[in-house]
């Protein structure tokens, strides 16, 4: 090919392309627009995680308790096992049992009596425990079979300054276990040692069930903080 054709055809592809549309100043430039150009998605919060911890030391916290009891690796450690749980009293059903219950041993409760085994809840906090809240709390039962019992225990460790001899110690002739001294009160914080677990059976009128908090049948509590006020039934005060 020679120098005068090879430039024609330069000169003749540079004509061609000129005359591509779009590349002109006429045309209307590209503007970008976004995907979605509406409101902005609400979005819930992200849920802060509870920062109790599972245990302290060897001893559980209520939260550890519960989270293990209802976990599918864990609930083996806990359930139906011997281990020792602490927080405070924030509930106790000494405060409205019905007064028909409240008595001196060797008495029977009259007929159409409504009772309940006593029993008290323990927290990671302090305070009591009302209806709606959502603190989570786990019933402490087996330190007395009734409330004829608390009651005797009452009389005898009323005035006592420190814990009686073990001969003074109220007894529980139907579980044969002692009635603990101090009685356990609101706002005490205690060590509880026993068998924690979904089920209660030393009811006498059913096995007591909790499947999601667990109940713990307790042997024994150590007081780790007392109480402000010693335990007592407010339905006898004398209005």
């Amino acid at each position: 090919m020679s120098k005068r054709i090879a430039a024609v055809l330069v000169m003749a592809s540079v004509g061609v392309v000129g005359l591509v549309p779009g590349c002109g100043g006429n045309e209307d430039t590209y503007k970008p627009v976004p995907a979605w150009s509406g409101r902005k998605a609400s979005l819930p919060s992200v849920p802060s995680l509870p920062n109790t911890p599972i245990k302290n030391g060897a001893d559980y916290t209520i939260y550890g308790s519960i989270h293990q009891l209802n976990s599918s690796i864990h609930s083996a450690d806990v359930n139906n096992k011997d281990i020792t749980i602490v927080g405070y009293i924030v509930k106790s059903n000494m405060n409205t049992v019905d007064k028909c219950a409240i008595h001196k041993t060797g008495k029977a409760d009259p007929e159409g009596c409504k009772t309940e085994i006593p029993t008290f809840w323990i927290s990671d906090t302090k305070g009591e425990l009302k209806d709606g809240d959502k603190r989570q709390a786990i019933r402490v039962m087996g330190w007395a079979s009734n409330f004829a019992n608390v009651f005797d225990a009452i009389e005898k460790y009323k005035n006592l300054k420190e814990a009686p001899p073990e001969k003074d110690i109220v007894k529980d002739e139907l579980w044969a276990v002692p009635v603990p001294y101090p009685l356990p009160a609101m706002d005490a914080k205690v060590r509880v040692t026993g068998k924690y677990g979904v089920n209660f059976a030393r009811s006498s009128t059913g096995v007591e069930a909790d499947p999601v908090n667990g109940i713990m049948n307790v042997a024994t509590i150590v007081y780790v903080e007392p109480s402000p006020e010693p335990a007592k039934f407010p339905q006898l005060d004398k209005k």
